[in-house]
């Protein structure tokens, strides 16, 4: 079974319980569940959370081992990070960007992505709903 891992960065453990009026009350646990439903059966997910930004790079080269495609919402590490860049442009398999809020209708620094310089697709201001469209676009692309 192929493997798609979907890395979530800093806060988004808080899922639920920060800015709601943002981020919206669902948890982290409900975007494993949605994920793991769009995958089906021919795909596993592997959703992994990190504060960390080395951690997250740990697991994107990991994942260039494990996995035929990485979801990412890098969160506030989307505007500073050029290490997870690096790292996702050493991965060979489709990225799929991630965002819950419309970030361009936020602060201007928000605006701003260096994982987009990498990833195959953007999706930002869809809530949860951006995850799923983000596994079935990585479905499509990895099935045989």
């Amino acid at each position: 079974m192929k493997m798609i891992y979907v890395l979530n960065g800093p806060n988004l453990n808080l899922l639920g319980k920060r800015q709601p009026e943002i981020y919206g009350h669902e948890t982290l646990e409900d975007v494993d569940h949605l994920c793991q439903s769009v995958a089906g059966d021919s795909h596993a997910i592997r959703l992994l959370q990190s504060n960390w930004e080395g951690q997250i790079v740990d697991w994107i080269h990991e994942a260039r081992d494990s996995a035929c495609g990485i979801v990412i919402n890098p969160g506030a590490l989307t505007h500073t990070s050029v290490a997870i860049l690096d790292a996702l442009n050493a991965f060979d398999g489709p990225v799929i960007e991630v965002h819950i809020s419309q970030v361009h209708k936020r602060e201007a620094f928000r605006h701003h992505s260096y994982v987009s310089m990498r990833a195959d697709g953007v999706i930002a201001g869809l809530g949860l709903e951006g995850y799923a469209a983000a596994v079935r676009r990585v479905v499509t692309l990895t099935s045989d």
